[in-house]
Formats: C-alpha cells, structure tokens, sequence
C-alpha cells in the first residue's frame, strides 16, 4: 500500500538513483506522465514493469481508481517526463488523495532541473521561490513578472524554447539593463549551457544564434 514519488533524469540517463531502478523494476504499476517517453529509459534499464498513462488530462478522473488500487494492498511508482514528480508536473491530485486515504507515500529523490539550476547559476540560493511556468500571454507574464521583480529571494521558473525571447525582453522591460540573472538550458544534455549575466547580455546571446533559444530553459532572478 506505497505509492513512490521517483525522480528521474532530466537528461543523461545515468543520474538516476540504484535504489529508483530498484523501485520501478519492483513495484506492481509505473504511472507515467507519458508512456512513450518513458519507455526508453524503461528499456535502458531492462524495467518491465507495467506502465499507465498518467498525465493532467487525466489525473483528475483516475485518482481515486488509484487509491482505490493502493488501498487493496498494490505498490505504485509515480514518474514525470524528467526530473522530480508534481514540480510543474501532474501529481498533486492523487497524493493529495494517498494522504487523506492513509496510503503510505514515499520520496524517491534525485534530479530537479530547478535544483541543479540554482546550484550551479552562481545567483544566491539560501532563499528562493519556484514559481513554475510564466503565464503564455504577455500582458499575464508582465503581470507576473511585476509580482516577483521585488521580492526579498531568488526567483525560479522554468520557460519554453518558443517563448524565451519575449520572455527575457520582458525580464529587461521591468527589471531593467543592471539585473543579474541566469539562464540554464538543456541541464545534463550535450549542450547544457548555463549563462549569468545582465539581461541585454542574455538577449544578445539568444539573438546571436537560434540554436541558442531551443530547449527547455530554467531562469533564475537573483
């Protein structure tokens, strides 16, 4: 009757935990945010366990046949995409569910894009919020951007390829030209990068080469 919150690569399949492969190849289901982008690391560590779709357009509506599930005494994995379950990723729901029904949930900790971010940005990382992903219009992100532009800790959020321009144009819009900011991209991927810098500085570098706005990028407001 455990439901396992496992973290898994963000990128490079090797930094996954001994005791994650362990839990996956052991417990009866694997609920996947998507199957198809599961399977190759299922395959990569010979895991073959059963895997259920698991995402938000369904979380809702599959819970409480979850719980239900738990209760009768299976043992359930819940994985993202990438990285660390429910952070900007489904989840919430259902253990919010385990909890209230007494189902034993259990941490299985390793990567966060987030995490590893702040660690290495060189932005102060005794106090921050994660605010996950900016709203996609900008009149809402400038809004948002306004609400996190003054306050007393480092600021964390995650933004897409195809909004990374307009978003750090924004950034310089309310934050201004003197503001240290970082950039991370495609974190434990053959072209990580990760860039500290003020912002027009950061604009010229997306600018200088589109290569230089694809994959998924963490922003760090210092």
């Amino acid at each position: 009757m455990s439901l396992y919150i496992v973290a898994t690569p963000i990128g490079n399949l090797d930094d996954i935990t001994f005791r994650a492969v362990e839990i996956l190849k052991t417990v009866d289901v694997i609920l996947a945010e998507d199957t198809r982008h599961s399977k190759r690391l299922m395959n990569h560590y010979d895991i073959a366990t059963p895997m259920r779709a698991f995402h938000e357009h369904n979380e809702t509506q599959k819970s409480a046949a979850m719980i239900n599930e738990l209760l009768a005494g299976k043992t359930m994995a819940l994985i993202s995409d990438a990285g660390t379950p429910l952070i900007s990723d489904p989840g919430y729901v259902l253990v919010s569910e385990a909890k209230k029904s007494g189902v034993n949930v259990v941490p299985i900790p390793g990567p966060s894009a987030m995490i590893s971010a702040l660690s290495t940005s060189g932005v102060a990382s005794d106090r921050f919020g994660f605010f996950g992903f900016l709203p996609n219009k900008q009149s809402a992100r400038l809004k948002a951007i306004q609400a996190i532009a003054h306050i007393d800790q480092t600021a964390i959020f995650y933004e897409s390829p195809k909004r990374i321009l307009a978003c750090a144009q924004d950034l310089q819009s309310i934050l201004g030209d003197e503001r240290i900011v970082c950039f991370a991209k495609e974190l434990t991927k053959t072209f990580e990068t990760i860039k500290t810098d003020t912002l027009p500085a950061l604009i010229d570098y997306l600018q200088a080469d589109d290569a230089h706005q694809k994959g998924e990028f963490v922003i760090l407001i210092s």
